[in-house]
């Protein structure tokens, strides 16, 4: 996906921004960012703004853009757009199991939207643990999505989500449409995961009176066993290609060839041949297979 937003940024004279999402503490660390860093830097993908780069929008550590995100739920709050929401993981869980046992699709009950401002007082005095929940209206939501079109999708089935954690980190839903509008982000590419996620960042935006940027969802890659690329299917990092011998000519068009094609029979394209054909439109919906002979082949 990194790749493919690169090709699209510079077919278009656009700005490739590089933001480290890095609000999961336990997950996080800075030898994952080296990695990330320099996978790109080794596969010729040059950013405009980011790490290393700096930009207007900066910080593009999203650790460090914390306050950005509090003010936003607080403000959503304020608006009647989202809610505090003290129930216990105990009771969420309990009655995740007792919907379970029915039979039923759980949702959060919105038992917290019912607090009186009085309780509300006294467990705040009390310091009990609280999350901020976005208040998700009875509505339809759609978009047209660049690689597939129109999808819709009914609120309905959308649970008041958390946007805020009770240790006050925000959840990916809420950092990444606050840095979107932010960074003035026109244009989304990421994977085919990411479209049930959608609806709730459109949701986000327009409580936030803020343009929604396009979205553009492409394949998943799979292994050769059809499930999804993973540890299992052997080396996970762009580096680890680049220990065992690959060049990085020879990764960049097997994986621009993953699931997008130039429209013609080439397969072996120079980084100015592959920015010059590249189109979303010609982002294939089917989940591309790594195959490792077809990458030995090329290298």
């Amino acid at each position: 996906t990194a790749l493919f937003n690169w090709l699209y940024a510079r077919r278009h004279g656009g700005t490739f921004v590089l933001r480290i999402e890095d609000t999961d503490v336990e997950r996080s660390s800075a030898d994952m960012v080296t990695g990330i860093l320099d996978g790109l830097r080794w596969l010729g993908l040059d950013w405009d703004e980011g790490p290393d780069t700096g930009g207007p929008h900066a910080p593009y550590f999203q650790s460090a853009r914390l306050d950005r995100y509090r003010a936003a739920a607080v403000r959503l709050v304020a608006q009647g757009h989202a809610y505090y929401c003290y129930c216990s993981v105990d009771r969420l869980q309990r009655e995740r199991e007792q919907a379970e046992r029915r039979g039923e699709a759980w949702q959060y009950d919105r038992a917290c939207l019912a607090l009186s401002p009085e309780r509300i007082g006294t467990l705040d005095t009390t310091g009990a643990a609280r999350v901020i929940r976005f208040r998700v209206p009875a509505t339809r939501t759609a978009f047209v999505d660049v690689v597939h079109g129109r999808i819709e999708f009914d609120a309905t089935t959308i649970e008041d989500f958390v946007i805020l954690r009770s240790d006050e980190h925000p959840t990916y839903h809420l950092s990444v449409v606050v840095d979107d509008i932010d960074m003035a982000i026109t244009h989304v590419i990421r994977g085919d995961d990411h479209i049930s996620n959608t609806p709730k960042h459109l949701l986000l935006f327009e409580a936030l009176d803020a343009q929604a940027p396009q979205y553009a969802h492409v394949p998943l890659i799979l292994g050769e066993d059809k499930k999804r690329l993973s540890k299992r299917h052997g080396a996970t990092s762009v580096t680890e290609y680049r220990g065992e011998g690959y060049l990085p000519l020879a990764m960049m068009n097997f994986l621009a060839l993953l699931g997008w094609s130039p429209g013609d029979d080439r397969e072996l394209l120079s980084p100015a041949e592959l920015i010059a054909s590249f189109s979303l439109g010609e982002i294939s919906g089917g989940n591309p297979v790594f195959n490792t002979e077809k990458l030995d082949w090329m290298n």
